[in-house]
């Protein structure tokens, strides 16, 4: 998205209310991050490290859909609300295919 749409923008971003969440969840993960490298470090059997790893990353997930959830509550609405919203569902969905390693569900060049 063109840094001239979210210069527009005159609100706070709608993750704030969950700022100090979002904050307390990334420090479990980078604590989560140093426990899996001690692992390594001290040889530990692979699938030990393998759930781990797996710990990790729902918990990174959760913190991608707190902050997907309040950006469409609110960054999205209030661009669909103020008519800028065709370049913000774009971009969502540019984020949401590459979160889930596609391009497209639709064929080049068609749209809904």
């Amino acid at each position: 998205m063109s840094n001239e749409i979210r210069a527009t923008e005159h609100f706070r971003h709608a993750y704030t209310k969950d700022r100090g969440e979002l904050l307390n969840r990334l420090r479990r993960i980078e604590g989560q991050v140093r426990g899996i490298a001690r692992l390594v470090e001290d040889e530990a059997y692979c699938l030990d490290i393998l759930q781990q790893v797996e710990a990790m990353t729902a918990a990174a997930d959760s913190v991608g859909l707190l902050l997907l959830e309040d950006h469409i509550d609110g960054c999205l609405t209030h661009a669909i609300e103020t008519g800028q919203g065709e370049p913000y569902v774009a971009e969502v969905m540019t984020v949401v295919r590459r979160a889930l390693g596609r391009r497209s569900a639709r064929p080049s060049g068609t749209r809904a």
